[in-house]
């Protein structure tokens, strides 16, 4: 560190060299000197709240949490008035919390007011403990709060209101007894709450309280309430006389004892691409809670209510546990190797008699980045095909094919963090707040905090939308257009960063010329967009310093889904924002591992890291390193081999994780062409809807049941660890892939996934430096990673990725929507996902938590529509489209608008699947289907039950917005006592 970021303080008299600007807290951390601190956390930073740090600097008592580290600074920690007001602080701590450690959850070594009661050696109860005239909370799904336990230190209301962003959580200062409220109530579960778990994660003590720990955590916390609460009472009636030492002795045996049983494991979330990564903490097959830490990389210690909540399908007894056999119609159940020995031989006979080409595999975006790798070899090593593709072909193909065209790399240009230092960032058909919700806390943190300006452009209005600067309602499918048009009148008004376009951008005369038809008028005519709006988004869009482009799969699952995803590129080329630090292009990926099952190779056309099968040099890397001729046919994508399936020229298929019954488009005709098939096999946790087609099912196990690597929105991978054994007789996919690999003549060795790993890294350039070690705990890294493990957090700084350093601007004719409304099919539909729920919701439908906040599929009007229609919520409607018919209720909301319907992904049965709906129609250029390109006719059913969604879904709460904890409201009281002086009514405080 420069000596111009260093300074000197004096501390107690000692001399301290460290980071200038640090927090005194951390500062002093350095030299492992503790200052006593409650309330502080490094993320939430100082709230003041507490009253246990107080130190004199430079002769005036200070509370220390908000200290600065500066040179020349004097600090002095052993002073007695110092000191006096830091036992005062301790000592109305315990004024209002009761410490009964050994029967406690929280006594796991991680209690702040434990750990800093004990440590400064608080000797008794100095102020009389009094209960809080309030009920326990109980109602919320997933936690409890116990306002008896709550010492008021505001760091659940700094996580909701500054960090997570939903505003939901306030302490009502003004009351007699001051108190913790959810939208301005006493009621967690009927609020705004979106069950993100950071108030949880950040309480001190045990206040607030994972419902999964209660009774779990420790030897004693089982005992019943007949039991504990007299236990509990007897120790504080004895208390006085024996103070806290023994009571401390009592429960760091009693952390002992549970250090012995609980294991806490790192692993990475299951669920979208964000990439958050936490520590599991189980008790044998239990899992207790989930807990993040500063040290993650992407998430800190932020979660949503699936990554902190939705693991009940992990031991769920729905759980696949042991091989499937069909026969004669039904399934039974069978051993591995016989299993294995099935599948190997009607492997051959079907490549045998109709060429490998007849087989094709499918990978799970859910799976490993090593699994996606054995997929891809399975495929093309053994077998001897290119029909290898996985999810990505149904959200973010579009996506990677404009970024190819453009900057050369199909990933995000940027880290999160650039996100975060955006000046503007405009949106497109991207519902961030639910499909990515920690990344979007970082977004609405930046927004809040330092005026990010957001442009959100979508059909809907969802919570990014309604925190948005400005929202823009284009017609469905026309994105292309406005985006068009806004570069257009850029670049006729000199607007452009000529530079940039002139140092590193290519083809700008093409481009320009090609944006002839994009004016303003014709945009407006298309869009529905006013002309002179789209004139002040590109003036806004010019004049941010800047800018990043935020999309997802209201942009990729439309016809022309990879040209608007090009157009979106090229806006941001035109205007200089790439290959900078706070600029760039960032495509959402939606499952966990759906970049990383393209990154190494689940690809028809491409290898892992990208490089083409019929590139001659690479190819003969890979043939030189597996002892095989590898094909240069052109292979199948998972949308395509559906056509193949019902044409007769692909006769086998193998599925991994994937539930392509209900998520293909037109999943009628889908589900006909497995049908067709002479063989099936599928692989998964769960008997999908999938599983009904196949042949032999094998058992798989889930992310936490195996190790591995994932990689992130932003190309970071991350490593996860094995948390608990496979259930039952389910393997990793990994092992099951090496094993049938085996019967099928390969001979195929790999102890770990560490060496497959190895063997991916050697072979392509992008992973050259990726290594096990490396990656280990929290560590992380984000390719193209050279060999020696430097790795590139933004791309382009030094050039795009083509041979001559330089970007593209692609030229692009506009393609209208497919399936458009008529007199017959007057309603369009969109869909997508709910913050709740994942997906089809094969997981998050095993928790009973999550089903009791969304307990149905529905689909959203909008109330000028339902006035005109005759439609109440909860009533049943018919949406038919010219491809099937689906039933489900309806909710009336004013999120939609018009003729505009939306339609919830949560299906897993065809009388509510949206893909009954879809047609097989695609992008023109990736082959991604449009799923968001539904017209349909909805009519009226005789059937009304309770609307959809409970009347305490956190979509009906008022969040309260505030500035943070507001503790100057407390200080600003009568009562109010700033120590070292005595409190008046310390249980208050």
């Amino acid at each position: 560190m420069p000596e111009s970021q260093l300074c000197t303080l004096t501390c107690d008299g000692k001399k301290l060299i460290g980071p200038a600007g640090t927090p005194l807290i951390d500062f002093l951390a350095r030299y492992d000197i503790d200052l006593p601190h409650i309330c502080y956390d490094k993320t939430l930073g100082a709230l003041q709240t507490c009253d246990t740090c107080w130190v004199r600097v430079d002769g005036e008592l200070q509370r220390g949490c908000t200290v600065q580290a500066e040179d020349g600074l004097n600090v002095e920690l052993d002073n007695e008035d110092a000191r006096q007001a830091r036992h005062e602080g301790a000592d109305r701590i315990v004024a209002r919390h009761e410490l009964y450690c050994s029967v406690c959850e929280n006594n796991n070594g991680d209690c702040k007011v434990h750990n800093v009661i004990n440590a400064m050696d608080v000797s008794h109860q100095r102020y009389p403990y009094r209960t809080k005239p309030y009920e326990t909370d109980d109602s919320h799904p997933f936690y409890r709060y116990d306002p008896d336990q709550c010492i008021l230190c505001g760091r659940c209301v700094e996580a909701c209101q500054n960090v997570q962003v939903t505003e939901t959580l306030t302490i009502d200062w003004e009351r007699e007894d001051p108190r913790v409220m959810w939208d301005g109530g006493e009621s967690a579960n009927d609020s705004s709450c979106v069950s993100c778990g950071h108030c949880v994660t950040v309480c001190p003590c045990n206040a607030l309280m994972e419902k999964t720990m209660l009774g779990e955590a420790g030897p004693l916390t089982s005992l019943p309430t007949a039991v504990k609460r007299p236990a509990i009472d007897f120790v504080k009636k004895i208390e006085p006389t024996l103070g806290f030492q023994p009571i401390f002795a009592m429960s760091e045996m009693d952390e002992a004892w549970r250090k012995s049983e609980i294991k806490k494991t790192k692993t990475v979330c299951t669920y979208c691409g964000v990439g958050c990564a936490f520590d599991m903490w189980t008790r044998d097959r239990k899992i207790l809670k989930v807990q993040p830490v500063e040290e993650a990389p992407v998430n800190g210690i932020s979660t949503c209510i699936k990554g902190k909540f939705g693991w009940d399908f992990v031991d769920s007894d729905d759980r696949l546990t042991t091989p499937l056999i069909r026969e004669e119609g039904r399934f039974r159940e069978a051993s591995w190797d016989e299993a294995y020995r099935l599948v190997a031989k009607r492997f051959n006979e079907i490549r045998d008699e109709h060429g490998p080409d007849a087989l094709a595999f499918v990978a799970s975006s859910k799976c490993t980045n090593e699994e996606s790798y054995l997929m891809q070899k399975l495929a093309r090593a053994v077998i001897g095909t290119n029909n290898i593709d996985n999810c990505s072909r149904y959200c973010q193909s579009p996506a990677t094919q404009g970024l190819w065209r453009t900057m050369g790399y199909g990933g995000d240009g940027g880290s999160i963090s650039d996100l975060e230092q955006a000046d503007l960032i405009f949106f497109v058909g991207s519902n961030t707040a639910e499909s990515h919700p920690v990344l979007a806390t970082r977004l609405k943190q930046a927004q809040k905090h330092r005026g990010q300006k957001h442009l959100v452009f979508d059909l809907r209005r969802h919570e990014m939308a309604e925190r948005a600067d400005e929202f823009i309602r284009p017609k469905p499918g026309t994105d292309l257009v406005w985006l068009c048009a806004i570069s257009k009148f850029i670049l006729d008004n000199g607007l452009e960063d000529k530079t940039f376009l002139e140092e590193r951008v290519i083809q700008l005369d093409e481009y320009r010329e090609s944006l002839a038809p994009f004016t303003l008028e014709y945009a407006e005519s298309v869009t529905g967009i006013d002309a002179s709006r789209l004139e002040s988004l590109a003036r806004m869009i010019v004049s941010a310093g800047k800018v990043c482009g935020v999309w997802a799969m209201g942009v990729t699952q439309h016809i022309a889904g990879s040209d608007t995803s090009t157009a979106i590129a090229n806006l941001l080329l035109v205007t200089g924002n790439a290959g900078r630090p706070g600029t760039g292009a960032y495509p959402m990926r939606g499952h966990n591992n759906v970049q990383g099952c393209s990154d190494f190779g689940s690809m028809p056309g491409r290898l892992p890291g990208y490089e083409f099968v019929t590139d001659d040099d690479a190819r003969k890397r890979y043939e030189d390193a597996w002892g095989v001729k590898l094909s240069t046919n052109k292979g199948l994508n998972n949308h395509t081999v559906v056509e193949a399936i019902h044409k007769g020229q692909v006769r086998s298929l193998y599925v991994v994780g994937e539930e392509m019954a209900v998520v293909d488009s037109n999943a009628h005709y889908v589900q006909e062409a497995f049908d067709k098939l002479d063989f099936m096999v599928v692989q998964d946790i769960f008997f999908t809807r999938t599983c009904e087609h196949a042949d032999v099912v094998f058992p798989a196990a889930p992310s936490v049941e195996k190790e591995g690597t994932f990689v992130n929105t932003e190309r970071r991978i991350q490593r996860l660890y094995q948390v608990l054994e496979p259930k039952g007789n389910s393997k990793p996919d990994w092992l099951i892939q090496t094993e049938l690999a085996r019967h099928l003549g390969a001979t195929w060795n790999y102890p770990s996934p560490a060496d497959i790993m190895a063997e991916a890294a050697s072979l392509s350039p992008m992973f050259a430096g990726v290594t096990y070690e490396r990656l280990e705990g929290y560590k992380s890294q984000q390719w193209p990673i050279a060999a020696d493990g430097t790795d590139t957090p933004h791309l382009y700084l030094n050039g795009f990725a083509f041979p001559d350093g330089k970007a593209r601007l692609y030229p692009l004719e506009y393609t209208e929507p497919t399936q458009q409304t008529d007199e017959m099919y007057d309603l369009h539909v969109n869909n997508g996902r709910l913050l709740e729920t994942f997906h089809e919701g094969n997981l998050t439908h095993q928790s009973a938590g999550i089903r009791s906040q969304v307990p149905t599929k529905f689909v959203e009007v909008s109330p000028e529509l339902a006035k005109e229609r005759n439609i109440e919520s909860g009533r049943w409607v018919q949406l038919t489209s010219r491809h099937g018919s689906i039933r489900l209720q309806a909710l009336v909301t004013d999120r939609v608008t018009g003729n505009e319907l939306f339609v919830t992904e949560n299906a897993t049965r065809n009388d509510h699947a949206i893909n009954i709906l879809t047609s097989f129609d695609a992008d023109k250029d990736s082959d991604t289907p449009t799923f968001k390109e539904i017209a349909v006719y909805m009519e009226r059913l005789d059937v009304q039950d309770d609307p959809p969604l409970p009347a305490n879904n956190f979509r009906f709460g008022k969040p309260t917005p505030r500035r943070g904890v507001e503790a100057e409201l407390k200080w600003n009281r009568a009562d109010y006592t700033l120590p070292p002086a005595k409190a008046r009514y310390p249980e208050k405080f």
